[in-house]
């Protein structure tokens, strides 16, 4: 049995809906996964895929209408897990009229763990006055604030909405640098949702891809990279011409204009001509099952909550 790291988070059939009545909308759909601890996990996805809501279920302020959600070892939204969980909102929730010592002061006195250094270290990326009102600060300033009130409180998993989407390309891969790099010291666990890929693909080393309120790709990124290739069309032509032990999924829709690329995944219990092709980007590989949404899935084995290590499941999920 494979002994892989302990997990931060895990949902189980997650289901969340929206609305009142007969209304009610489902927004996220039988969503299963795992985040390993120590993990910096990217979730991507068109807008209204379910990002934001996933990431407010995590830290507590939903509940799930169906499945189940764990955080840390215990259910999302426990009393004891206050202090150990930092959520940074995409609206950056500050209260306009204090000033940013003064927010300082309260994060300091909530959270007994604080560490001043973390988050003055951020505020010093903004060039951020702490006699300020958070209110008069610009859109990035406020981001690093919120980020700031995050980083100091030490947390155990850091929770990320669109964090760094007002900052300027410096900045923005400086506060990535502090944030990656607590990781790396302490063993923290970060969440962050984003639209800029090139970010993410230095960043993180796991996925979670969400479109249309399901779970279409999840795990490792080298892993999930590997399992895919890029095939030109005389390579897809020979991959399907050949035996079944191939087992060759193309991705791409095969009846669309030709395209000079194809994105197939690769079955790793065998090996294939396709094993030699190129291998994909974040990029490409998350543009292709977006533009692919009847598509099954596909979760890598690390990221199956009750298969831990069972290389015998295929892993795929629903589309």
């Amino acid at each position: 049995m494979t002994t892989l790291a302990p997990t931060a988070v895990q949902a189980e059939g997650v289901g969340l809906r929206a609305g009142r009545g007969g209304r009610r909308a489902e927004l996220l759909t039988d969503c299963t996964f795992r985040v390993p601890r120590g993990a910096v996990c990217g979730i991507v996805g068109p807008n209204g895929a379910g990002k934001s809501l996933l990431l407010s279920a995590a830290a507590g302020l939903i509940r799930p209408d169906t499945g189940r959600l764990t955080v840390l070892g215990q259910p999302a939204g426990e009393d004891a897990l206050l202090g150990e969980v930092a959520f940074v909102d995409q609206h950056r929730p500050l209260y306009p009229r204090m000033r940013v010592a003064d927010l300082l002061a309260m994060g300091r006195d909530l959270n007994p763990r604080w560490n001043p250094e973390r988050a003055e270290e951020l505020l010093e990326l903004g060039r951020i006055p702490l006699g300020s009102r958070a209110g008069a600060l610009s859109g990035g300033q406020r981001s690093l604030l919120a980020l700031a009130l995050a980083r100091g409180k030490r947390p155990r998993l850091l929770l990320l909405d669109e964090p760094l989407s007002d900052l300027d390309p410096l900045v923005r891969r400086a506060a990535l640098g502090l944030l990656l790099g607590d990781v790396a010291e302490g063993g923290g666990t970060v969440l962050l949702s984003s639209h800029v890929l090139g970010d993410l693909e230095e960043a993180i080393d796991h996925l979670l891809l969400i479109d249309g309120g399901r779970i279409r790709l999840a795990g490792e990124l080298s892993e999930l990279l590997a399992a895919h290739r890029l095939l030109d069309r005389l390579g897809l032509l020979e991959c399907q011409a050949g035996p079944a032990p191939w087992r060759i999924h193309p991705v791409d829709p095969l009846d669309a204009e030709p395209r000079h690329l194809t994105l197939v995944r690769v079955d790793q219990r065998t090996h294939t001509p396709a094993a030699d092709a190129e291998l994909p980007s974040l990029e490409e590989l998350v543009v292709s099952y977006l533009r692919s949404p009847s598509v099954a899935g596909w979760l890598a084995p690390g990221m199956r909550p009750g298969l831990y290590g069972d290389g015998g499941d295929s892993g795929t999920v629903a589309a």
